[in-house]
């Protein structure tokens, strides 16, 4: 007798989803009949919560939690943090956890998640950074396009670099630094959507920011920078993403270089992190197989702290001083949230007309 193996598959079909229910093993299981997924305009990629989600000192995902009001909770347990979704805006939140490690395996874990429809979802990166005071005061808030990695390379100890080098931190398959014969990339700079990034700086660009005086103090200490003592604004530039927390003069100047030298000349290094180039690198991959739109990524960074010393002090002094309390970590992620939901807001309530043409192509 001929085997029909189209029969016995279509009874596995019908009797496995009916196994897990009887048997209660369904709980945790995409339910693989389902067609249904949850819609999803605006994912809020933040990075680390301080404590609770709700009540207690914020971290970057407290308040988009509370006042998008972010109440529906998915379990996540395949990642850092659990996601919470509002179902009437359909803006959901994820806490990737710090580093670039665990922002790109959380966005990949988003992205193949089952239960969500993320093709046509914006993906909004809002969070902390040192900030440069050659570029801009604390409090202050940067749209990127420009991700730059600060660790892909090569390094000799500075004791031991050549006489004329000025860094022992060059790209590699190079011979020195800034090599003019620039090799390919392999994960060291990408570029997300100019014309996006542009669209969400015009949109807010003219937006009051907090400030106040514990800010006014201390960006007064920075008087060979004109642009670090003015008030919080909104600006375009560089990011620079590397998982050492460096600090000081000459490692700023260091991040200029790279970021300058990565982007052929087009921006310099406005602020640093540690998790951009990893979120884009997942949204990357993700896009090849059409589970997300890469060219719907907007990174949002604010100052929380300023990247090198005031005159007076050390790098290391003006380190340890800084790990102690971020001189304006309320103040920017009051301004993060004020520039960032200003362009959530309007993607959500515009939705007919941003779903299928993103802003600004």
């Amino acid at each position: 007798m001929k085997f029909d193996y189209f029969k016995l598959h279509s009874f596995f079909a019908i009797l496995f989803p009916t196994f897990l229910l009887l048997t209660g093993c369904s709980k945790n299981i995409v339910d693989l009949t389902s067609q249904d997924k949850v819609p999803v305009r605006v994912v809020v990629v933040t990075m680390f919560e301080i404590g609770e989600d709700e009540g207690d000192d914020p971290g970057e995902f407290q308040l988009w939690k509370t006042r998008q009001k972010l109440d529906q909770k998915f379990d996540f347990p395949h990642s850092h943090h659990d996601l919470f979704y509002n179902p009437e805006t359909q803006v959901l939140g994820m806490v990737t956890g710090m580093g670039t490690a665990k922002s790109a395996t959380a966005t990949m874990a988003l992205g193949l998640d089952d239960r969500f429809d993320l093709s046509n979802a914006y993906w909004l990166v809002a969070g902390i950074a040192g900030i440069d005071p050659e570029d801009a005061s604390i409090g202050s808030v940067v749209w990127s396009s420009f991700l730059v990695d600060g660790d892909l390379g090569y390094e000799i100890d500075a004791r031991e670099i050549p006489e004329d080098w000025d860094t022992g931190f060059f790209p590699l398959f190079s011979k020195e630094p800034y090599d003019v014969n620039k090799p390919n990339p392999i994960g060291e700079v990408f570029k997300a959507n100019e014309d996006l990034r542009d669209w969400a700086f015009y949109l807010t660009k003219d937006l009051e920011l907090r400030d106040g005086e514990s800010l006014l103090k201390h960006r007064n200490l920075y008087v060979n920078h004109p642009k670090a003592m003015k008030p919080p604004f909104v600006l375009r530039g560089g990011h620079i993403a590397a998982m050492t927390f460096w600090h000081g003069v000459l490692k700023n100047k260091w991040a200029n270089d790279w970021v300058a030298y990565w982007s052929d000349g087009a921006t310099n290094f406005y602020t640093s992190a540690m998790e951009d180039t990893g979120t884009y690198q997942a949204l990357e991959y993700l896009d090849k197989i059409d589970k997300v739109d890469v060219e719907r990524l907007l990174v949002l960074r604010g100052g929380s702290n300023f990247t090198m010393q005031p005159p007076g002090l050390t790098a290391a002094e003006n380190l340890l001083v800084e790990n102690e309390e971020y001189a304006a970590m309320e103040a920017s992620l009051e301004n993060i949230y004020l520039v960032g939901s200003t362009v959530v807001d309007e993607l959500v309530s515009n939705w007919t007309k941003f779903k299928d043409t993103p802003p600004g192509s």
